[in-house]
């Protein structure tokens, strides 16, 4: 696990409600990320002397303790700088640790397994001047405490967690329109592939896209090919979205999230979804597509992204890097932090140098308004849009002029020695069928009308 691409978040906004002991700890860490972290170590801040809940960071457990110390040491070097940068440094810290036990493991091994870890995480707040307060460690249904010696409240052999919804602050989260979007792993599986027998033909149908588009791209005058494929995928990417939008595609199946999913995979074809993959790698193409963020376009096009993301088999799971940013976008745009979160990391372990998803990643963190973002995007938009609108309006505007010029100026343009009657010929016989004129039509004027009126805008 890359320990420089961890999720965080702002302090909560929601209703204040008020938490003692480790066991309603262990229950409100769901509704502080918005998922249930398995497989995670998290950090949250305190602030003042009734230890407000502040910023928060989470990863996934390295699987080497060879890394526990300087993942420790980065882990609590980010919340602290991410609260500072705040100008509200945290007077504690809260640490949780979450796996689930492996096969003939117990929850009681799994504390016991990861106390080295939760000890080095307490020594790196300590060397920051800030204190630990609890560290929990929760496995099997039950939590543990690293740190609290009363056998009464926190027995060696763990307590047994409530049941999910039953708490106050389960209350007070579902009265402040808080959801738990379930598991961190369930939220993971609907952006990665399958593996089931179909990842073979989306292979398949991957390597002949990159052997028909990249020759495209690479042949020819150069930026041309470039061009066209990014038209060709910005159209067959504006069809497929419209298809999600389309209202039998908006009902949710009765088989839940599992059969949501199928049911989107199925409005992509293996072809269509290698185009659009391989078509995604290219930068200006990727932010041309980032403008479908809100409204009916930002819902389809989370759904979107998702299925291809989902169709990034091996050995293509770097491509995924670029559905997988979009998803976050959508979702961070559309108000879905956790998803966005969850969407952003997986991104970033598909390709960690993905400058997209690194910048979106950090900014959703460190709670910014997506608002500034949309701002550009739509400006973009317009101001290519009026652009591709005027281009065809001065090309008519050049031809009118010119035709409804007098007759001495005609004569002056036929000075550089041409005779009258080539002259009269070169517009009736050479421009309709040659290159002056086939370069027009398939050049920016053409283009840029067609660009608008797929898109609609």
């Amino acid at each position: 696990m890359n320990a420089n691409h961890h999720e965080s978040s702002g302090p909560s906004r929601t209703q204040r409600i008020t938490l003692r002991g480790p066991a309603e700890l262990a229950d409100a860490l769901p509704f502080m990320l918005g998922f249930h972290p398995t497989d995670s170590v998290v950090l949250v801040a305190l602030h003042g002397e009734r230890g407000r809940f502040g910023g928060r960071v989470r990863l996934g457990i390295p699987r080497s303790p060879r890394e526990w110390a300087s993942t420790a040491d980065h882990l609590a070097e980010c919340l602290v700088e991410s609260e500072d940068r705040r100008g509200d440094r945290p007077d504690g810290i809260v640490v949780f640790l979450c796996q689930d036990p492996e096969p003939g493991e117990t929850g009681s091994r799994v504390m016991e397994r990861l106390r080295p870890f939760a000890q080095r995480l307490r020594t790196a707040c300590g060397a920051l001047d800030i204190p630990v307060y609890e560290a929990l460690c929760i496995s099997d249904g039950l939590y543990f405490s690293y740190c609290c010696p009363d056998d009464r409240c926190c027995p060696p052999g763990g307590t047994p967690m409530g049941l999910t919804g039953t708490s106050v602050t389960a209350a007070t989260a579902a009265y402040a329109g808080v959801q738990v979007r379930g598991s961190l792993r369930d939220m993971q599986a609907r952006l990665k592939p399958h593996g089931t027998a179909t990842d073979e033909t989306q292979r398949a149908a991957l390597d002949a896209a990159a052997a028909s588009i990249v020759p495209r791209i690479l042949e020819g005058p150069p930026g041309q090919g470039r061009a066209e494929v990014r038209e060709a995928t910005l159209r067959t990417a504006r069809e497929i979205l419209r298809r999600f939008a389309a209202p039998a595609a908006g009902a949710q199946p009765s088989g839940g999230v599992a059969a949501a999913d199928a049911a989107d995979d199925a409005l992509i074809g293996t072809e269509e979804a290698a185009a659009l993959i391989l078509g995604l790698q290219d930068r200006d193409t990727r932010d041309r597509v980032a403008e479908w963020m809100e409204g009916w376009e930002g819902t389809a096009a989370l759904r979107l992204w998702r299925a291809l993301a989902r169709r990034c088999v091996t050995p293509y799971q770097e491509h995924a890097a670029a559905p997988l940013t979009l998803a976050g976008w959508a979702a961070w745009s559309t108000g879905d932090e956790p998803t966005a979160r969850v969407a952003l990391g997986l991104a970033l372990e598909a390709d960690p140098e993905y400058v997209f998803a690194r910048l979106l990643h950090q900014a959703c963190n460190e709670g910014l308004d997506p608002e500034s973002l949309r701002s550009c995007l739509r400006s973009e938009r317009d101001s290519r849009t009026a652009a591709e609108q005027a281009a065809p309006a001065s090309y008519r505007r050049v031809r009118t002029r010119t035709a409804a010029r007098p007759q001495s100026a005609r004569q002056s343009l036929r000075k550089p020695g041409r005779q009258t009657g080539g002259d009269r010929g070169a517009p009736a016989g050479v421009r309709p069928s040659g290159p002056a004129t086939g370069r027009p039509r398939s050049g920016a004027p053409r283009h840029g009308g067609q660009r608008g009126s797929r898109s609609g805008r």
